[in-house]
């Protein structure tokens, strides 16, 4: 599939978390099918993260794998280092990482190790990215963070991970304000279920089927669905919009 000269991204330089593999590895692929070189973190299998990078620039762009644990304060202004040395300023920030807990445990037995690791990782390491990010992305850039449906509408017996995501919606309507000035939109998008290996376990047999019911569409979203909204909306295409949520759930949920 060719990419329209709408979508050109042409010497770009995107950051993207969790870049190695689901959402993030499609996102980076079709940022470089788009023309835009890439720097991406993983954390664990270094494979994922060879693989990605063979892709990449198999493609044609340049890429910068970053291996970081982004739970540290310490490694965002370390992950912006290594990506600038390597590629150049950042156009656009891509925050995608997370985790969500598969076991559903209720608010009453859910210990509070869950609570603070979820929010760490989901909402704490996107803090100081973003921090950063705010300081060191160029001027008409794009900043998009990786939500969820849960963030809207809240999500019964995993009360972190929609905690954190809800949080990430509230910093996304706040921080886009900060940073109109210098003309860098700042947006999400907030997928349903996607076909990735986080929640494999959790669509399988029965509960699969229950899941492809609610949607309209009829199925589960692919990594690839999820990525074209996002590199849409660091596109000229998507200029004048900042602020937003983009759902991606295949009309499941509805949002006011």
């Amino acid at each position: 599939m060719s990419i329209s000269p709408l979508l050109d991204l042409q010497g770009k330089h995107a950051l993207i978390t969790g870049g190695s593999r689901g959402v993030g590895r499609a996102t980076a692929v079709l940022m470089a099918r788009a023309g835009a070189h890439v720097s991406f973190t993983w954390r664990h299998r270094q494979g994922d993260a060879q693989e990605t990078t063979a892709a990449l620039e198999a493609l044609g762009a340049q890429a910068c794998p970053i291996q970081a644990d982004l739970s540290e304060e310490s490694q965002s202004t370390r992950v912006f280092d290594v990506a600038e040395e390597a590629l150049g300023s950042v156009d656009f920030f891509v925050g995608n990482h997370g985790i969500w807990p598969p076991q559903p445990v209720p608010m009453a037995d859910m210990t509070s190790a869950q609570w603070r690791q979820t929010l760490t990782v989901n909402l704490d390491s996107l803090f100081f990215l973003g921090r950063e990010a705010s300081r060191r992305l160029r001027d008409q850039g794009r900043v998009v963070l990786v939500s969820s449906t849960a963030g809207q509408r809240g999500e019964a017996f995993h009360g972190d991970y929609a905690a954190s995501k809800g949080a990430l919606i509230s910093l996304v309507k706040g921080w886009a304000v900060e940073l109109a000035p210098r003309g860098i939109t700042v947006n999400a998008v907030a997928p349903g279920w996607v076909d990735t290996e986080m929640v494999a376990g959790a669509l399988d047999g029965d509960a699969g089927v229950r899941a492809r019911q609610a949607i309209p569409l009829g199925r589960i979203a692919t990594p690839e669905d999820v990525a074209g909204p996002i590199v849409f909306l660091c596109s000229p295409l998507a200029r004048h919009i900042t602020a937003e949520i983009l759902n991606v759930n295949g009309g499941s949920v509805p949002v006011g």
